[in-house]
């Protein structure tokens, strides 16, 4: 017996080894963080809004239904969706499932200073939802989000820390799986700490143009090759009428 479970462990540790996603899988588990995959539509020139400051549901209503039942059919997957608050500001998305059966996810926003309006979406009945905030929030803003019914996480002194985030939704939340849907700023900064480990695009047949208008990734400009964040097609195929392209995230590997 104790050999045979020697080999039973070592064929789990095989099998592992040549499963990419389910290698990704496991090394989140061992980190004690989500598993974290980047949802987005993307134009052809990687615009998500048609300006700076405007809606991303403009285009999104250009998605095919197929591709919108793709999105909701992840989100039920998913135990987590993470959204940046300046995005909930502009867009005041539900993020709930909708189109499909299947449990809403847990809606996670971080928002450093407690600014988030009182009356978005996110913070209705439909689903759970977690406000992470800095220390710097006023205490007043806390306990207004509370009020609403909303968990509130201070995660960090001015901002919110997004890897002590993840560990607490991971720890006290039990967050296996999460979806981020943006915006540029939240996308740069989960990629800049190594928390993402996916990236799944819808591409639209458009191009906005705009030096300013929003693209997948904001965050600081790089001076060298060493600092792109390096991805690797995993799969493409078309969902009605877009294309959709799944990327794993190579962190020096």
């Amino acid at each position: 017996m104790p050999g045979f479970f020697y080999k039973l462990i070592g064929l789990t540790s095989l099998l592992i080894q040549d499963n990419k996603p389910l290698r990704k899988i496991v090394m989140a588990e061992e980190n004690k963080r989500p598993h974290v995959m980047i949802m987005s539509e993307i134009t052809v020139d990687g615009k998500l809004t048609l300006k700076k400051g405007a809606s991303s549901k403009i285009l999104m209503k250009y998605m095919d239904h197929e591709t919108d039942l793709l999105l909701h059919k992840t989100r039920a997957e998913y135990d987590a969706i993470m959204v940046g608050s300046n995005t909930i500001k502009i867009d005041n998305s539900f993020l709930t499932v909708r189109y499909v059966n299947g449990e809403n996810p847990v809606r996670v926003i971080p928002n450093s200073t407690g600014d988030i309006p009182l009356d978005s979406n996110v913070l209705g009945s439909d689903a759970k939802t977690i406000v992470a905030v800095s220390k710097k929030a006023p205490l007043e803003r806390i306990e207004a989000i509370k009020e609403k019914g909303a968990d509130v996480l201070v995660c960090g002194e001015d901002k919110v820390e997004l890897p002590l985030l993840m560990e607490i939704l991971y720890s006290e939340y039990a967050v296996r799986k999460m979806m981020v849907e943006g915006g540029p700023t939240l996308n740069y900064y989960m990629l800049q700490d190594r928390l993402v480990d996916e990236v799944r695009l819808i591409h639209l047949p458009f191009i906005v143009g705009g030096a300013d208008t929003p693209s997948l990734v904001g965050g600081m400009h790089i001076d060298s090759e060493e600092e792109m964040f390096r991805l690797t097609l995993k799969s493409h195929y078309m969902c009605g009428t877009n294309l959709v392209t799944e990327y794993d995230v190579m962190y020096g590997e």
